[in-house]
């Protein structure tokens, strides 16, 4: 296991390796108090550090060959050329307009991609982001991928796995529990298209195999809301469809008001090369005291885009603040049609 103090201080030379190597200026970032920590420490008797069976199950049946062979969310297709019929022009890269290289690499213990079957018992993935909550138990991603698992689990083998990079699960697997997902209602109501400024989400982990809570293990980013939508630099993360690796970009995100009726809001936008499908739900991070927070995922507009050039992510405002205190409560979750 890495330790926390070990995570900050590789996440800080990674923030400062990457502004010098952009480039890039840093704008004033609008805070949000950080959430009230447990404090319980993880060796606390109330927090015995035993055995997670439903996470052995888990870290068994995700072996190295099924976590390859998985593709990428079936929803939120629109990142693919072509998936819409006929896109708006002025979504992807302007006339001129400089886009910034992606690169991969192994990851960062913070980020990480959901695991889990469908229907049809084909393996699917979506990326994610640990985010600082009481019960050290978040991971942050967009409704699109989170949006079909609300209640009780079926047999989708569900679990989050932080840095998974070339088959193989660092920190093990951490299982999403039942009653764990919490996605807006009014996304529900709306769907991926009407309700593209409400495309985040939230998923409650249990403890991996060894018993040891998520956040613990590897540490967290802070959630920003009420920002704004102009921050610089950016640094995004997702893990491409059947890729086996991450990637990683920098650039920096400004506002973008929707042209199509269809997709209604404002969102944040970002000009980043080789962003496809599977990526949907990675964190748009900017430096902060200590590591990293986020202010975005990717989504919302055409569930992150029509070109694997250029992102958006949902405005992260009060729904999204009242969204994460719901789920770092334990309310009841909202679901399709309630």
């Amino acid at each position: 296991m890495v330790r926390r103090s070990r995570i900050i201080r590789h996440a800080a030379v990674a923030a400062a390796t990457l502004l010098v190597s952009a480039g890039l200026g840093s704008t004033a970032l609008a805070a949000t108090p950080a959430p009230p920590e447990s404090r319980l420490s993880p060796a606390s008797p109330a927090f015995p550090m035993e055995p997670n069976p439903e996470a052995v199950r888990l870290a068994a049946y995700w072996s190295a060959d099924r976590m390859t062979a998985a593709v990428p969310d079936a929803s939120g297709s629109d990142r693919e050329p072509g998936a819409r019929t006929s896109p708006p022009t002025v979504d992807g890269p302007r006339p001129g307009e400089v886009i910034p290289p992606s690169k991969s690499f192994d990851g960062i213990p913070e980020a990480g991609t959901f695991f889990w079957t469908d229907a049809s018992g084909t393996g699917r993935t979506c990326s994610g982001s640990v985010v600082r909550s009481p019960d050290h138990d978040l991971v942050l991603s967009a409704g699109h991928c989170l949006k079909g698992y609300a209640g009780a689990s079926p047999v989708r083998h569900l679990g989050f796995v932080p840095q998974y990079h070339d088959g193989l699960k660092p920190f093990g697997v951490f299982p999403v529990k039942d009653n764990g997902v919490y996605v807006s209602q009014e996304y529900y109501d709306r769907g991926e298209h009407a309700g593209a400024s409400y495309d985040f989400g939230f998923a409650v982990t249990e403890p991996n195999e060894d018993g040891r809570r998520l956040q613990d293990a590897v540490g967290a980013v802070q959630l920003l809301t009420g920002s704004g939508y102009a921050h610089n630099p950016v640094r995004m993360i997702g893990y491409p469809g059947t890729a086996q690796k991450p990637l990683e970009c920098v650039s920096r995100t400004t506002k973008w008001v929707s042209d199509d009726t269809a997709d209604p809001g404002t969102f944040s936008r970002i000009a980043c090369d080789g962003f496809v499908g599977g990526t949907s739900g990675g964190p748009m991070l900017v430096p902060w005291p200590g590591g990293w927070a986020v202010i975005g995922v990717i989504g919302g507009y055409h569930t992150g885009g029509n070109t694997p050039q250029v992102s958006y992510s949902a405005y992260f405002g009060d729904a999204t603040q009242n969204l994460y205190e719901a789920a770092a409560s334990g309310a009841t979750p909202a679901g399709p049609g309630s």
